[in-house]
């Protein structure tokens, strides 16, 4: 009798998986069959759909998916890649998936620390804009419209060709794609000066859950203020940004000093903290600190890089340097002089003497495994919180820091401005990334690397921001609370929402009720739509 009822259970099991798959089948050919419908005759769509069976699809779908740590973990595909060729496919797309039931991931650069925007757990459709790029500058009111699909060097590129006084503040590294950096706030080595790029964007374009195209003044004040930080895919698919443009000297300056334990890296470290927040703000001075193996006797030490950028020339530089930060020891020969796009790929890593034409390239090439989490510190850490530190930084080996200093206009901006709340009070940021690849074991060893990484957190704990331990959501990390990815419990959205957006999370979940009451923009880390009151 117990054998035929396991039997009778296992058969109804595999009836109900068999029916979810054939209804999903069902619903994916409908969606297909409903996309020409809602794409203007005058740009067909079928160029734009990608489907296992084509050929490049594997190959699209690998391009822009940074993290190998998500790919090769991702356990589902797409049913399709929807790569948009007009404005038109991508609101089609939006009809389509939720007429017909299916989720929409959205991917400009792929550079989501998680995979967020191309992986899900339920049936999904990636909505690819890399083919939306445009961007339209125009010198006389010094601003430019620039498309989601767009990259940060690909920006960079065309304003330089337009201005050598002229930049944005943006990221470091040139393939981000612009929708979604801009989205979680965006910041580089002007943000001291000119704060994040949301802060600099006076108008965007976005996709809402209807399908309609709204800007600025459809939209309203209170969604436009969410997009600007608050991540933009819970909202809806942002098209396009119009950003204002900044002026920059013809000529910046550079450094990169390194200093090892032995060279007083400690006390360095210890005193950048009390300076580099209070520097002008044309000054941005990063510390990058890396384990490596010391020389003569082969043992492992720190070595820490003061990295700078000033919008001015090298001798009003060292004169700032010497009266704010002389310990470091500041010389002429450390300082390279260029223009502010030369900059861009200083920071970036590249060789100096790299020519600009680089910034075209779209896709990063040298992609590894790896796991990220970060930190807001409004205290200065004390030597012994360094040097515990350090010891866990050469007990990993393979890993990346930088800690990036506030200060400046981030200090000017209320944190309730756009839906960026990391402002006035912090020291600085800290990304913390270790990184592997197929050589250390691959996605094999992915379970190791990321126990580090929690390792690291945990040793930081006593120094960084606490109730909430804030975290920046462009450097996302599901380990500080996620959701299912068909379902997003307010309750847990809440925990990842306060270190995220701190107290603009229920102003961001209630704009998510008025633009996207039914919640068809989501994901694992997405703000839910804010709940009605019960009575």
């Amino acid at each position: 009798m117990k054998t035929s009822s396991s039997i009778l259970s296992i058969l109804s099991m595999f009836l109900l998986l068999s029916i979810s798959l054939v209804a999903s089948d069902s619903a994916f050919d409908n969606f297909l069959q409903c996309l020409p419908k809602h794409s203007h005759l005058s740009n067909p769509i079928a160029d734009a759909i990608y489907t296992p069976n084509n050929s490049s699809f594997q190959s699209l779908y690998q391009l822009r998916a940074n993290n190998l740590r998500i790919l090769s973990s991702a356990t589902s595909k797409p049913l399709a890649i929807i790569t948009a060729l007009h404005e038109s496919h991508a609101q089609a797309t939006v009809v389509c998936a939720k007429l017909h039931g299916l989720q929409i991931r959205i991917r400009s650069g792929g550079h989501d620390y998680e995979g967020l925007s191309y992986t899900s757990d339920v049936p999904f459709v990636i909505l690819d804009l890399f083919n939306l790029r445009s961007i339209q500058i125009d010198m006389t009111s010094e601003t430019a419209w620039v498309q989601a699909g767009a990259t940060t060097g690909e920006l960079y590129y065309q304003i330089a060709e337009k201005s050598k006084v002229h930049g944005f503040p943006s990221g470091v590294c040139t393939t981000l794609g612009i929708g979604g950096h801009f989205s979680g706030g965006g910041y580089g080595p002007l943000m001291r000066k000119y704060g994040l790029s949301i802060d600099n964007v006076i108008d965007a374009q976005l996709i809402d859950a209807n399908g309609r195209i709204l800007n600025r003044k459809s939209m309203g004040e209170d969604v436009f203020w969410a997009i600007r930080g608050g991540g933009g895919t819970s909202f809806g698919i942002i098209l396009s940004w119009k950003i204002k443009l900044v002026r920059v000297p013809a000529k910046v300056t550079v450094f990169n000093v390194q200093r090892t334990l032995d060279q007083g890296a400690t006390d360095l470290a210890y005193r950048w903290q009390q300076v580099a927040p209070k520097l002008p703000k044309d000054l941005f001075l990063r510390l990058e600190p890396a384990p490596i193996t010391g020389t003569g006797n082969g043992n492992k030490t720190i070595q820490v890089s003061f990295i700078g950028h000033f919008l001015g020339q090298t001798g009003r530089l060292i004169q700032l340097m010497n009266a704010n930060f002389p310990e470091l020891g500041l010389q002429q020969s450390d300082c390279i002089e260029m223009s502010w796009v030369e900059s861009t790929l200083f920071w970036a890593g590249f060789p100096n003497g790299t020519s600009i034409d680089i910034l075209l390239d779209t896709v990063q090439d040298d992609r590894v495994f790896y796991k990220t989490k970060s930190d807001y510190y409004k205290k200065v850490i004390p030597k012994e919180g360094l040097e515990t530190l350090w010891e866990v930084l050469m007990d990993i080996e393979d890993i990346f820091i930088q800690l990036n200093p506030y200060g400046g206009r981030m200090e000017e901006i209320s944190e309730s401005e756009t839906a960026f709340a990391h402002r006035a009070g912090n020291l600085f940021k800290v990304q913390y990334t270790v990184l592997w690849s197929e050589s250390d074991g691959g996605i094999g060893a992915a379970e190791r690397y990321i126990e580090m990484s929690r390792r690291l957190y945990s040793a930081m704990a006593p120094y960084a921001s606490s109730n909430p331990r804030e975290a920046f959501l462009n450097y996302r990390d599901l380990d500080i609370g996620s959701n299912e990815s068909n379902n997003t419990d307010f309750a847990v959205a809440k925990v990842y929402g306060a270190k995220y957006f701190k107290n603009n999370f229920l102003r961001l979940a209630s704009v998510k009720a008025m633009v996207d009451p039914d919640n068809f923009f989501k994901n694992e880390q997405s703000i839910p739509p804010l709940p009605m009151p019960s009575h």
